[in-house]
C-alpha cells in the first residue's frame, strides 16, 4: 500500500508542477531589453512542457501507477506461494516420519507343488499308535479291524525331553513325518488307541513344526523339540471322532531379517460309529493331516515412504522458494529504482522552475 500511495501521491504532483511552469512562462518581464531574449527563449523552452502537462504526465502517471500496483500484487502472490511452499515442506517431512513409524503390512503368496514335509509331534500319554498310512486324492480306505494294530507306513521318531517351561517334568513325544505332495492331495491318516482313562475327557495333544528333515538332522533332538514347543502352539483332537486337519503355512519376515514360520489350521470333526460287538471302555482316536492349498503365505512389513520421492519433492519446493525470493528481491529493487527516478525528475523540474 505504501507503494500505491507513493505512486499516486508522487505523480499527482506533476500537474501542479506544470501549472507553475505555465505561470512562470506567462509572466512578462519588465527588466532590461537584454534579458528579453533570454525570457523568450526560456518561455519557448517551457511552453512545450505546459502544453504536454495535460496529456503526457497523466499517461505517465497511469502507466507507472498500474505497473506499481501489479508489482505489489505479484509480490503478495509470491509471498503467498512461499508460505504454501514452506507448509508443503513441513507436511512432507511429517508424512515421511509418520510412514517410517507405521509400516504397512504386505501379504504375498508363493505357489509350490511340494512342501517340505512338516513334523507332527504327538503327546499320546497312555495312548498307543495303531496305524499310520499315506493316502492320496482325499481317498481313505475303509477301516479293517478298528482298535487292532495295523500297518505303520509313516516315518516316526520317539523322543523324551524335559518340559521347557518347568525344566522338571519329562515329556514323551512321537514325531511323525507329515504330507508333502499338495498336487496329489497327499494326506496322513493315523489311528490311536487308549485302553482306559480315569479322566472325564480324553484328548491327545499335538504340535506342528516346519521341517521334519531338520529334526532328523539335528544332533540335539531334545533341544530341538524344546525350542519347537516354546515357539509353536499346540492343539488337541478328541477320542471317538475323526478329526480332519487342513494345514496352511505362513512365513513372517521380521524387521531384523529373521523369518518365522506359523501353521494355520482348519479342522472338521466327524463322529466315529463304533461297530465292535462288545461294549468297551477304551477310546479310539482318528486324525487326518492334509495341506489346504499349494500357496505359502509370506507376511512382511513394508515402509511406503520413498526417500527419493521425498527428496525430489523437497528440491522442487526449495527451488520454487528461491525463485519466489529472487522475484521478490527484483520487484523491490525495481520499485526503489522507479521511486529514485521519480524523485530525480521532480528535483530536476523544481530546479528548472527555480
Amino acid at each position: 500500500m505504501n507503494c500505491m500511495q507513493y505512486c499516486c501521491a508522487g505523480f499527482s504532483a506533476a500537474p501542479y508542477l506544470s501549472e507553475d511552469v505555465e505561470q512562470v512562462s506567462e509572466n512578462p518581464t519588465d527588466e532590461r531589453e537584454g534579458e528579453m531574449g533570454v525570457d523568450e527563449d526560456t518561455s519557448s523552452a517551457i511552453l512545450p512542457d505546459s502544453e504536454l502537462g495535460t496529456s503526457a504526465p497523466s499517461l505517465r502517471f497511469s502507466k507507472t501507477c498500474l505497473k506499481n500496483v501489479f508489482s505489489v500484487i505479484l509480490l503478495f502472490i509470491y509471498l503467498l506461494l512461499m508460505a504454501v511452499a514452506v507448509f508443503l515442506v513441513y507436511q512432507t517431512i511429517s508424512d515421511f516420519r509418520e510412514k517410517l513409524k507405521h509400516p504397512v503390512m504386505s501379504v504375498s503368496y508363493k505357489e509350490v507343488s511340494l512342501y517340505d514335509a512338516p513334523g507332527i509331534a504327538f503327546y499320546p500319554g497312555k495312548a498307543r499308535l495303531l496305524s499310520c498310512k499315506h493316502h492320496y486324492y482325499d481317498h481313505i480306505l475303509p477301516l479293517i479291524n478298528p482298535g487292532q494294530p495295523g500297518d505303520i507306513e509313516c516315518t516316526t521318531q520317539r523322543i523324551n525331553y524335559t518340559d521347557p517351561f518347568t525344566n522338571q517334568t519329562m515329556k514323551y513325544a512321537l514325531v511323525v513325518q507329515g504330507p508333502r505332495d499338495v498336487k496329489k492331495k497327499e494326506l496322513v491318516f493315523l489311528q490311536f488307541h487308549l485302553n482306559g482313562t480315569d479322566q472325564d475327557f480324553s484328548a491327545i495333544d499335538y504340535l506342528l513344526f516346519s521341517s521334519f528333515q531338520e529334526f532328523i538332522n539335528s544332533p540335539e533332538k531334545a533341544e530341538f523339540m524344546k525350542d519347537c514347543e516354546s515357539s509353536y502352539s499346540s492343539w488337541k483332537f478328541s477320542g471317538g471322532f475323526r478329526t480332519w486337519v487342513k494345514m496352511s503355512l505362513v512365513k513372517t519376515k521380521e524387521e531384523d531379517g529373521r523369518e518365522t514360520v506359523e501353521f494355520k489350521q482348519e479342522t472338521s470333526v466327524v463322529n466315529y460309529i463304533d461297530r465292535r460287538t462288545k461294549l468297551r471302555s477304551d477310546q479310539l482316536f482318528f486324525v487326518v493331516f492334509e495341506w489346504k492349498d499349494p500357496f505359502i503365505q509370506t507376511v512382511q512389513d513394508i515402509i511406503t515412504a520413498n526417500p527419493w520421492n521425498t527428496i525430489a519433492l523437497l528440491c522442487g519446493i526449495f527451488l520454487a522458494l528461491f525463485k519466489a525470493a529472487d522475484f521478490a528481491k527484483l520487484s523491490v529493487k525495481w520499485m526503489i529504482k522507479i521511486r529514485k527516478r521519480h524523485l530525480k525528475r521532480r528535483s530536476q523540474v523544481m530546479n528548472h522552475i527555480s
